[in-house]
């Protein structure tokens, strides 16, 4: 069966669900304002995911063309099982000695021309943009960076300050004379969600 149709629409989720209105009031209250909702004026409530869809509360089916997590689609069962059994075993850092590690690395290795052969594991894409940015600064020795217009690079400090939208007027900050902007190719690009 494809892994879309395992999930069937009336599966539970993992806690109790609020009302949309009450999880709205405890996000207002616990979530900083500055982690903002997409479509503010009425956020949809995903209450499941199952390959390339999302449900709302209502069971309401988003094609999500718009989520940066989930790069083979939403609660596959290979990856459930896969997570499921490594975090039944251990869940740590890369700074130990393990077998997964290294069998990552040489899987991932395998596929890459030769002068890539050294992984570099980082756990979201913000601290990969920020270890990208590291390398590219320490192999030029210059700080100049180019950065699109509407491009989204994370939210750690490094990479936040060539954030396009961060120096845009609204935004109110000024553009650091090391980075340059640069238009989005096409026309790819959709306004702040609001």
């Amino acid at each position: 069966m494809p892994f879309a149709q395992e999930q069937s629409k009336s599966s539970t989720v993992a806690s109790e669900q609020l009302s949309k209105t009450e999880t709205i009031k405890l996000r207002n209250k616990h979530i900083g304002q500055a982690c903002q909702l997409f479509y503010r004026s009425d956020p949809l409530k995903i209450v499941r995911g199952q390959g390339q869809y999302m449900f709302d509360e209502e069971g309401t089916r988003y094609l999500d063309c718009i989520n940066n997590v989930a790069h083979v689609g939403h609660c596959h069962p290979e990856v459930v099982r896969a997570g499921a059994l490594q975090m039944a075993t251990i869940s740590t850092n890369n700074r130990f000695l393990h077998d997964e590690l290294v069998q990552c690395a040489q899987t991932l290795t395998s596929k890459m021309p030769e002068p890539l052969s050294v992984c570099f594991f980082v756990n979201s894409g913000s601290e990969a943009n920020d270890l990208a940015l590291r390398l590219a600064r320490n192999f030029t020795k210059r700080q100049d960076v180019i950065t699109l217009d509407h491009a989204y690079h994370g939210h750690l400090h490094a990479v936040m300050e060539v954030f396009s939208y961060k120096f845009n007027p609204s935004g109110g900050e000024k553009k650091p004379d090391y980075c340059a902007r640069g238009p989005l190719p096409g026309h790819l690009w959709r306004p702040v969600h609001g």
